[in-house]
Order: structure tokens, then sequence, then C-alpha cells
């Protein structure tokens, strides 16, 4: 947990709330409201799995962006913009299929294959 916070985190207060509007609430719901309370629960899964993974993710990340290079996503842009990856393909792909990997684990693990 983050100083100078104390118990409950912001993971546990997510996850409450999570589990409220699921347990709770959603069954109450119709229609468009219901629509939007489904939405809700699934924002807060997202945020949840970005607070457990995001450091790691992050750190991952600039790694990946540093072994082509560069310091940060709109460098790498313009480079693939530029040409300037044209003979370094499978390094290429496999970095940014990695952070799709990563984006997936958080906006929905379903999608992973």
């Amino acid at each position: 947990m983050a100083q100078p916070h104390d118990a409950p985190t912001a993971a546990e207060l997510v996850a409450a709330v999570r589990e409220f509007l699921e347990r709770d609430v959603l069954g109450s719901l119709e229609g468009r409201t219901r629509f939007h309370g489904l939405v809700a629960v699934n924002v807060l899964g997202m945020v949840e799995r970005e607070l457990d993974l995001g450091a790691a993710q992050d750190q991952a990340h600039a790694a990946r962006l540093a072994e082509l290079g560069f310091a940060d996503d709109a460098e790498l842009a313009a480079a693939i913009r530029e040409g300037w990856l044209d003979g370094r393909y499978e390094e290429l792909k496999s970095a940014l299929l990695d952070a799709t990997r990563d984006k997936l684990a958080v906006a929905n693990p379903s999608y992973r294959s």
C-alpha cells in the first residue's frame, strides 16, 4: 500500500465496490441502467487488474522500448512511420505483441489467446 495511506488499499476499495455492484445492485436493474451497471463493473475490474499488474507491465514496457532504442511510445511510433525499423520486423513484432498482451491482460483477459 502506498504511504501514507492506511488499509484498505485502493485495490481493496475498488474490489469492494465491484463486488457490491455485482452481488447487490445488478440484479435489481433493468434496461439501460443495467447496461451501465455492467459497464461500471467491467471498468472496476479493469482498474483492479491495472492496479495489480501495472507496475510490472510498466517496467516490462520500458525495457522493451529500451531494447528497441526508444524512450517512449511516441518515439517508437515516429520511427515506425519513418521506416527506421523496417529491417527489424521480428524484433518489433515481438515487442508489439507483448505490449498488446499486456493491454489485454488489463482490458479483458478473456481476449488473450
